[in-house]
């Protein structure tokens, strides 16, 4: 016979809730010791919680946190749509442009902005038909740009989508698009990774700068070295991956295997992306 907890008779707990211990607390008379840095409950100081000594407290925390909201949520399993924060949506004025040339680029892959909101439809709808909004869940890093354009295509058929926001020197704001309840703000880069491939499915890489970049390796590398499963990596846009990376050269020059840039699709619309996962799964 399975041993109950207390909390598995009708939420009954024996302890009291640290709730209420914070209600006692602030009902105490304000005097110099209640007053006193010193007297706040450990988990209720900031300042204390801040400090450099409690940093391994809040590299758990933040894995913590998202992992006990998207448990509640059901969600169980991923779709990662990366890409640039700087490319519009098409029609919009390109503002991270800094020169004629770069305004006109980032217009022109204004393009991808449209076929990562396609792309995030056929997840999210798919999603929604088979598996309840449960499975093929689209994650972005809830910012602009293409992550917009995923959270934004999963809005159009009424589905959830989430985004693992972080806090940077430039305050990056939620995209309007999110779930909030599926909206997280990170400080670690290290534990916002984890939680973009803890439950991917599949990873849709749209054109990027240095981010985009560091989350394509972090995953290829975790593949290639086995530690994670194997799933699909879609590079949208060819044209642009084998202009900026040279693939091929790596395998060339030993440094990765002949095999290993089979761990790579291509495609250059939602469609063939999205074709590209439902032959890996064979659905």
């Amino acid at each position: 016979m399975t041993q109950q907890t207390p909390r598995d008779h009708n939420g009954w707990d024996p302890f009291p809730s640290s709730q209420r211990d914070k209600q006692d607390v602030k009902a105490l008379p304000a005097t110099p010791q209640t007053r006193s840095p010193t007297y706040r409950l450990a988990y209720d100081d900031a300042d204390f919680m801040t400090r450099e000594e409690l940093r391994g407290v809040r590299l758990q925390l933040e894995l913590t946190k998202p992992e006990m909201a998207l448990n509640d949520a059901g969600i169980v399993s991923t779709v990662i749509l990366f890409g640039g924060a700087r490319i519009p949506e098409p029609g919009k004025d390109a503002w991270a442009a800094r020169t004629p040339e770069q305004k006109r680029n980032l217009e022109a892959n204004s393009r991808y902005y449209e076929e990562a909101r396609r792309f995030a439809r056929f997840a999210s709808q798919h999603s929604a038909d088979t598996h309840g909004g449960k499975e093929f869940v689209i994650v972005t890093g809830g910012g602009p740009g293409v992550m917009e354009a995923g959270n934004r295509g999963a809005a159009d058929v009424g589905a959830v989508s989430i985004a693992l926001n972080i806090t940077l020197p430039h305050e990056q704001a939620p995209n309007p698009y999110t779930t909030p309840e599926l909206s997280f703000n990170f400080h670690y880069f290290a534990i916002r990774k984890m939680h973009f491939l803890l439950r991917a499915k599949a990873m849709a890489i749209f054109p990027g700068g240095f981010g985009t970049l560091d989350e394509l390796f972090e995953g290829l590398t975790l593949i290639q070295t086995r530690r994670m499963q194997r799933i699909p990596v879609i590079l949208f846009g060819e044209e642009f991956w084998r202009r900026v990376i040279n693939f091929e050269a790596l395998a060339e020059e030993g440094t990765i295997a002949p095999s290993d840039l089979d761990l790579i699709t291509f495609a250059d619309t939602a469609e063939d992306g999205w074709q590209a996962i439902r032959n890996f799964y064979e659905f």
